[in-house]
């Protein structure tokens, strides 16, 4: 069969709408819109631009919606908006790197203990979820807690602007840590103990529901989390791989079939997600290419413009293993002057100070990788899974020098790509849902026949581990 669907992808620096095409033993993209995704500062809160996105989103829909099939949006994850009784929404929907979450970690925890919620929910404590974001309008008693009849993810409101079908969709639910896998359901025990009126939360559909129609062409729910629809275009030929998700945020993880709730895990702060079809992802959120662009935005602020090309061979000069960092730290986590904090990062922590551009770049990348393995190596020992090689997936696995660090320092091939993975695993799921294809290890076979990979063999293993065991000496 033939066909064609529409993916609206959302990252948190960029949205793109691609048609994907499918012949029945190939796929093909074709870009259709890309636009920026720039947050608004308004006064001293950090929002995102939904409406402008919605603009956008239709302005690349109208440029392939007469050969369209169905059509299917994923986004970023944790981020929601609040709608009134008529379905408007209340206010511009929250950034999750604002600083309303500062301190919302030990609140809730004083209401709910921090075990019982892991044990509830299996998600990995991060003080931007949707829990502590949402519990930020209890504390601060906000407006809207009077004004909103419905949360909705970020995802959720888009089809709901094409579709009117109120709904979040199931990966997307399991990201927010008040969703209960075990039971199969919002975790009400716990929004009601921090007070968020429960009522909020509308139905949750699975990923491959039609939700609706817009101008006539379906509406399918892909993994609406992009991790999600990333994970379902994987070029794996087997199940012994890990992922990495790499974009602003680098997603590490394995594919398992049911949440591993346990002691371990809690210890390791891991996280279970949901994914299509029956799958979870079971996984680490590890800063990811944010710090590379942060720091270029900071260089061109200063009136300095490098390509990522640029900034790539600038750190393959520089010297290995100068200096690292833990690119979790807090410091880290809001935007600004990515430089000019890991240099105090590297005062504080008695190392040499990265002092040009390279010097930074190197320091970034080689402490992201060595970060890899920190993941990696918790994953595979709480899961008890076995792992023969890494595939690193979206747009960080165009960065040939990240992906060779990788392999390097967990000491396993690293096969990169596809780069456009999110928008791809979005459209097989579509596809799968149509008919087209028959399943999800039908849908990666054809992923790996259809797009071009890179694989990188681990080298200077030595070095590496010697590097890791100081960069352990960072990790709290």
């Amino acid at each position: 069969m033939n066909a064609n669907v529409l993916a609206v992808d959302l990252g948190a620096e960029s949205g793109r709408v691609l048609r994907v095409s499918c012949d029945g033993s190939r796929l093909a993209s074709e870009d259709l819109h890309r636009f920026p995704n720039n947050p608004v500062y308004a006064g001293d809160t950090l929002y995102w631009d939904v409406l402008r996105l919605w603009h956008e989103i239709e302005h690349g829909l109208a440029a392939g919606l007469d050969s369209a099939s169905s059509i299917g949006v994923d986004t970023w994850g944790v981020d929601f908006a609040l709608l009134d009784g008529d379905g408007r929404l209340v206010s511009n929907p929250v950034h999750y790197r604002d600083t309303r979450t500062h301190g919302m970690t030990e609140w809730v925890f004083e209401r709910v203990p921090k075990r019982l919620i892991f044990e509830r929910t299996g998600v990995q404590f991060m003080q931007l979820n949707t829990l502590y974001q949402i519990a930020s309008l209890v504390r601060w008693n906000s407006p809207a807690l009077r004004l909103a009849a419905v949360a909705i993810s970020i995802p959720d409101l888009f089809n709901f602007w094409m579709t009117g079908q109120i709904a979040w969709e199931f990966t997307h639910a399991t990201t927010t840590q008040f969703y209960n896998p075990r039971a199969a359901g919002w975790d009400y025990e716990t929004l009601e103990a921090v007070g968020v009126p429960v009522q909020w939360f509308p139905q949750i559909l699975p990923p491959g529901t039609q939700s609706g129609e817009y101008k006539g062409r379906p509406v399918i729910l892909p993994p609406t989390h992009d991790t999600g629809s990333a994970v379902a275009a994987v070029p794996a030929v087997d199940e012994h791989f890990a992922y990495i998700s790499s974009g602003t945020w680098s997603l590490i993880g394995l594919e398992v079939t049911s949440p591993i709730i346990t002691e371990a895990s809690y210890e390791a702060n891991v996280t279970n997600e949901g994914g299509p079809f029956g799958t979870f992802r079971y996984l680490k959120n590890v800063a990811g290419l944010w710090l590379a662009q942060q720091s270029r935005a900071t260089w061109r602020a200063q009136g300095h413009e490098y390509s990522y090309d640029e900034l790539t061979r600038l750190a393959e000069a520089a010297e290995p293993f100068r200096s690292l960092i833990d690119p979790d730290a807090s410091e880290f986590l809001p935007p600004g002057d990515i430089p000019e904090r890991l240099r105090e990062y590297c005062r504080a922590t008695g190392q040499p100070v990265p002092e040009t551009v390279g010097q930074v770049m190197r320091t970034i990348y080689e402490s992201l990788a060595l970060k890899y393995r920190w993941a990696l190596e918790r994953m595979v020992a709480t899961s008890g899974k076995r792992v023969d090689v890494m595939h690193v997936i979206g747009g960080g696995s165009r960065s040939a020098l990240l992906c060779q660090l990788t392999a390097n320092a967990i000491g396993r091939p690293v096969v990169a790509g596809p780069a456009e993975a999110t928008a791809l695993g979005n459209a097989v799921v579509q596809l799968i849902t149509l008919g087209v294809l028959p399943s999800l290890a039908a849908a990666r076979e054809m992923v790996a026949r259809s797009t071009a990979t890179v694989r990188y063999e681990p080298q200077q293993w030595a070095e590496w581990d010697a590097a890791y065991t100081r960069f352990k000496g960072l990790i709290h």
